[in-house]
């Protein structure tokens, strides 16, 4: 006997207007469109808006080192099975390596299919890439990546303490402890979402009043290349991926569109990283999955980042006519593959690793980051994007093939 039924008959059903606008998406949208009018129409005042979305996301940030390194502890600690944590990490890595680097031969594939470099570079705007090619020449340093990556640093501290748990006398209680912590936290993220339209409308004001709507003519090849690229990676690569474990691609995004919002308002992945880690795991994915793979993937799986990295090598060389060879192709590639782990969690990093890029191959002139600067700012949104989408779906991956995911639960979790 089903006791809630006369419960939930009795209940008054809300409308379609009530759902809209109870809803976080609806006003993460209208608040993009605002940005997006106040940008344009008054510039002035759209640049103002930057402290908005600089200070919702540092009010995310302050989340995200609690919520990895809880949910990373809580998860090794409950898991019982130190190999397990091994195999799920050396797994992430190789799906890491393996996708980005398909992602990073599309860039190049599509870029030499549709050519978006062969253009007048007469017209182009010129920026000063001055701060990124002088620091062309420095070799790219691991220990350095990690010390100024805090993600990585939070996610090393976690599976080490998430170790040592397992051999602590009073796990149990520690693990009590930590669970009512956890709780704590993610109900502060729940309320802290609330300020996502509010963010998202200082972020998106700022980006067009600062850069302009103009800036996007001059290389609207390269920006349409770019989405279109992102677009087919995201539908035909990771959806064919997805389509294996019998799961569509646009259920999954449909789920996240939240997050997909946010990002595409603040230019940052990491404005999502603490609520698609919620969703995930009310999804179906493990804790420990979810812990390990997600945190990781925001250092190693670039997906975006690689397409766009790869594509503005090719853009450059076609806008100086430079020939690269096969073998040259393959060494962007290969050089790529390295440098591009390098471009996460800093600001400006991207362009310090293509200029890296440019100068070991010593044919394309590392001065053409300068037509690159105006509109940046427009395909980082597509960059974080897909980041977050090639995460989401690399921590379905490895649920799936560890056999520890629950029934597929898309319903909404953080508007409850």
């Amino acid at each position: 006997m089903n006791i809630t039924t006369p419960q939930s008959s009795n209940k008054p059903k809300k409308s379609t207007f009530f759902i809209i606008v109870t809803n976080l998406t609806f006003w993460v949208l209208i608040a993009i469109i605002a940005g997006i009018l106040l940008g344009h129409f008054s510039p002035e005042n759209g640049v103002k808006m930057e402290i908005l979305g600089a200070k919702f996301i540092a009010l995310i940030k302050l989340f995200i080192g609690p919520i990895i390194f809880l949910t990373i502890v809580l998860g090794i600690s409950g898991m019982g099975n130190l190999k397990k944590v091994g195999r799920i990490g050396i797994k992430a890595l190789g799906y890491f390596e393996v996708v980005s680097t398909v992602a990073l031969a599309i860039g190049v594939a599509i870029a030499y299919l549709l050519k978006p470099g062969k253009i007048d570079k007469s017209g182009l705007t010129l920026g000063d890439a001055s701060q990124y090619t002088n620091g062309a020449a420095k070799d790219f340093s691991w220990l350095e990546f990690f010390f100024s990556n805090f993600t990585l640093q939070v996610l090393l501290a976690a599976i080490v303490c998430g170790i040592a748990l397992n051999f602590y006398k009073k796990r149990e209680q520690t693990i009590l402890v930590l669970e009512r912590f956890s709780k704590v936290v993610f109900l502060g993220l729940k309320y802290v979402m609330y300020l996502a339209p509010i963010g998202a409308f200082g972020g998106m004001a700022y980006t067009i009043g600062k850069f302009g709507l103009g800036t996007l003519i001059p290389l609207g090849k390269l920006m349409l290349c770019v989405y279109l690229t992102m677009a087919l990676f995201v539908f035909l690569i990771l959806g064919s991926i997805l389509r294996y474990y019998k799961i569509s691609i646009l259920s999954i995004l449909k789920y996240i569109k939240e997050e997909l919002l946010l990002v595409l308002g603040t230019s940052s992945s990491e404005a999502a990283l603490p609520s698609i880690m919620v969703k995930l795991e009310q999804m179906g994915c493990s804790k420990s999955v979810v812990g390990l793979v997600i945190p990781t993937g925001y250092s190693f799986n670039l997906d975006g980042t690689s397409i766009y990295l790869s594509m503005s090598v090719i853009f450059l060389a076609q806008l100086y006519d430079v020939h690269l060879s096969f073998f040259e192709i393959l060494s962007v590639i290969g050089i790529l593959m390295i440098t591009s782990k390098g471009a996460a969690g800093v600001t400006g990093s991207g362009f310090i690793v293509l200029a890296s890029t440019l100068t070991a191959l010593h044919k394309i002139p590392v001065e053409g980051l300068a037509f690159l600067l105006g509109v940046d700012k427009f395909m980082s949104e597509a960059r974080a994007i897909t980041n977050l989408i090639g995460n989401t779906v690399a921590t379905i991956v490895i649920s799936k093939s560890e056999r520890d995911f629950t029934e597929l639960n898309l319903d909404p979790v953080l508007e409850e």
